[in-house]
């Protein structure tokens, strides 16, 4: 009752106070309008991922009052500390707007920062705070750059969430089920919004929250003993995504940094996928090889190579897609 107490907190809160909070970002003109890198083409109120912050942190705040999470406390409370410090910098940037230096030197701060106190907390080697810093502040970018369709944000967060929420049944990390449980609700929420109306974006807010939720419970996971295979595999596609993406543009020649619209998830749309389309051939991929990672991980050579196989494929057929979406359209066409 206190887990289902904790996403039900979660939910409700990011479901309800986009009522409140939508009028006041209308007031304040905290508006998204389309770019080069934007996949819609009207203007619309972004910031609503701060209600989404909301009800993580209120879900999170829940699992440990009602006592849901009796041991590792610690953990949650410097998840909510992480959480919080990476949406405030989201809403800041949203709001303000930050120089790309600024930006991501706070991101980095924010990653070691979390990641000393995890180490400490659990008595990890600090060796591993580089990498936990580059691990949070990374994915804070990943998840930003790969909000860029209705529903892929809110789609993501639910099916990381619910990995993540099985990978702690499995390693027995009750917090880990809670954490992963409230992310999936909170996100979940934020769909028939985002989804039903596509007139809201979340925005930096809540792409940095989204960013920092999963990766910053990834990096406390990994150094709790949780398998790896639990803790990569379901961010694997959007890992491969906006890498190979940055790859190709350097390659090019491009600038890399500048806006664009060159993902893989963008690419689907212009051969004539819609948004939940797209989105959900994104999730759809995610499932799959986060739970080939749930099967596989700490088992024998021979279920490790079946399921890598498995992933290999899917990850490719994935960046494929759009180059096979085109060809079915050309033939479509002739």
């Amino acid at each position: 009752m206190a887990l289902a107490a904790s996403a039900a907190a979660a939910f409700l809160a990011s479901l309800l106070l986009p009522f409140a909070f939508i009028p006041l970002l209308r007031r304040l003109g905290v508006v998204d309008v389309p770019n080069e890198r934007s996949s819609h083409t009207k203007t619309v109120i972004r910031g609503v991922g701060a209600t989404i912050a909301a009800g993580v942190l209120v879900g999170l705040a829940t699992a440990l009052l009602t006592g849901y999470v009796a041991v590792d406390r610690s953990l949650v409370l410097l998840l909510i500390g992480i959480i919080a410090s990476a949406s405030l910098l989201g809403w800041v940037e949203d709001f303000r707007g930050l120089s790309v230096l600024v930006r991501f030197g706070l991101q980095l701060a924010i990653g070691a920062a979390g990641t000393t106190a995890l180490a400490a907390a659990l008595g990890q080697s600090f060796w591993w705070v580089p990498v936990g810093t580059l691990v949070i502040a990374g994915y804070i970018n990943v998840a930003n750059f790969m909000d860029g369709v209705n529903g892929i944000s809110g789609l993501h967060g639910l099916a990381v969430g619910v990995l993540y929420a099985m990978a702690g049944v499995l390693s027995d990390q009750v917090w880990l089920i809670a954490a992963g449980s409230v992310i999936a609700a909170a996100f979940a929420a934020f769909l028939p919004w985002n989804l039903g109306r596509g007139s809201v974006f979340m925005g930096d807010v809540g792409s940095y929250l989204l960013g920092a939720a999963i990766a910053g419970t990834a990096v406390a996971a990994f150094l709790a003993g949780v398998y790896i295979e639990y803790l990569l595999f379901p961010i694997l596609i959007y890992l491969l995504d906006a890498f190979t993406t940055l790859v190709r543009r350097i390659w090019r020649g491009e600038r890399w940094y500048a806006a664009h619209r060159q993902h893989v998830y963008q690419r689907l749309t212009d051969e004539g996928f819609s948004h939940v389309q797209s989105a959900s051939l994104v999730t759809l991929c995610t499932v799959l090889v986060g739970g080939t990672g749930l099967v596989t991980g700490g088992t024998g050579w021979g279920t490790t190579a079946a399921g890598t196989v498995l992933v290999i494929a899917v990850s490719c057929l994935y960046l494929a897609s759009p180059r096979i979406a085109a060809h079915f359209r050309q033939r479509a066409r002739t």
